[in-house]
């Protein structure tokens, strides 16, 4: 049985991409650890077909943090048996060349987005000249990436000469039985739920979002499922703009039981701001989410939506990121109840399509290829 490790840089809890290809490649036969890193507000983890471990470190952002991290991950894989690695993003890239190549076994990288363009490195030069380098210097020496969308692996293909391979964050199938989910907002029978769940980090376009609950009317919610780095700054913005008792904040939910809360909304929200190419060329795992729970939603008119939205119009597109268009495309969306009905019919029929059970496919056939 072929041993294969995964290394990245979160607390593994919330991280559903890693959950599902990691469980998939335990179900395939393989021995699977995942390495993350323990927070001091990380939760216990849950049991998983799979090993985790966490790393802890004294430092969690930052400089010293990622510094930390990779010293303490190369020591880690210096006493850890494998047969093949897999590097989760840049930030956990070079303690894994540095052992495959000096135990000369295969390596995988898994580029999750394009990182030297995300916005907390795309505006930091000497950052983002740093973690350049190290792609320059390791990505054209591998002969095994993927990657989660064509547009990405079309980019990383061209700039380093090694072949991508697509393999779509998607979600497992999924049946709209609605259960109760702990702790949600009460809503009456007229209210208009908008949710977004992800991280509430720069860039997501979540301060906009507010901005244009202020344009609508009350019956309008938002519930925000997730925390990050802008979680006091918009609780802040809420009271602010007096919006308590309309704007919910969910905080961290397990992957398990956001199954039940997406299906309870009525629009989902993905509205990255174009502040990178990353973002850019993003596909996200909450557009297939939404679609998977059959729920209508707006992402931004970027590459990869507009060309999912070409085979399956189940969402809308809107080409400025601003409260005024936002606010008028929600309230269409709310008030006209056939445009509403047939986004939610097109997502039952992509729902049928877009699923991990068919993509787990294409990771299987892939990790068969590297181990030979």
């Amino acid at each position: 049985m072929a041993k294969i490790i995964c290394t990245a840089t979160n607390d593994l809890t919330y991280d559903q991409r890693m959950i599902r290809i990691c469980s998939s490649l335990a179900k395939a036969g393989f021995e699977v650890l995942l390495i993350g890193r323990e927070k001091h507000d990380s939760i216990p983890l849950q049991k998983r077909p799979f090993q985790q471990i966490r790393l802890r470190c004294r430092y969690n952002q930052g400089k010293l943090f990622y510094l930390e991290y990779n010293i303490r991950l190369l020591l880690h894989l210096s006493r850890a048996k494998y047969d093949l690695l897999c590097a989760v993003d840049l930030d956990t890239l070079a303690p894994a060349f540095f052992w495959s190549r000096l135990r000369k076994k295969p390596m995988v990288y898994d580029a999750h987005e394009y990182f030297t363009e995300v916005p907390e490195v795309v505006n930091r030069p000497l950052v983002k000249a740093v973690w350049s380098a190290l792609a320059r210097f390791v990505i054209p020496r591998l002969e095994f990436a993927y990657t989660v969308g064509p547009q990405l692996a079309r980019i990383f293909t061209e700039r380093y000469g090694t072949d991508f391979t697509v393999i779509r964050n998607l979600p497992s199938q999924q049946k709209n039985a609605i259960t109760s989910a702990a702790s949600l907002p009460k809503r009456e029978t007229n209210d208009f739920i908008l949710l977004y769940q992800g991280a509430l980090n720069q860039g997501r376009g979540i301060e906009t979002v507010i901005e244009a609950l202020s344009l609508l009317p009350h019956s309008v919610q938002l519930w925000l499922v997730g925390e990050g780095d802008l979680s006091i700054f918009l609780r802040k913005l809420t009271k602010e703009k007096r919006l308590q008792d309309r704007v919910h904040f969910l905080g961290y939910r397990q992957p398990e039981e956001l199954k039940t809360i997406t299906p309870q909304a009525d629009l989902g929200l993905n509205l990255l701001e174009n502040k990178g190419l990353s973002y850019y060329y993003s596909l996200a795992n909450k557009c297939f989410d939404y679609i998977q729970a059959e729920l209508p939603a707006i992402h931004m008119d970027f590459p990869e939506y507009r060309a999912l939205q070409a085979e399956h119009p189940a969402f809308v597109l809107l080409p400025d990121l601003a409260p005024a268009p936002l606010a008028h495309l929600i309230m269409e969306l709310s008030r006209d109840n056939q445009k509403y009905a047939a986004l939610q019919a097109a997502c039952g029929v992509a729902a049928e399509a877009l699923t991990w059970e068919k993509e787990e496919r294409k990771l299987l056939a892939f990790y068969e290829e590297v181990l030979g």
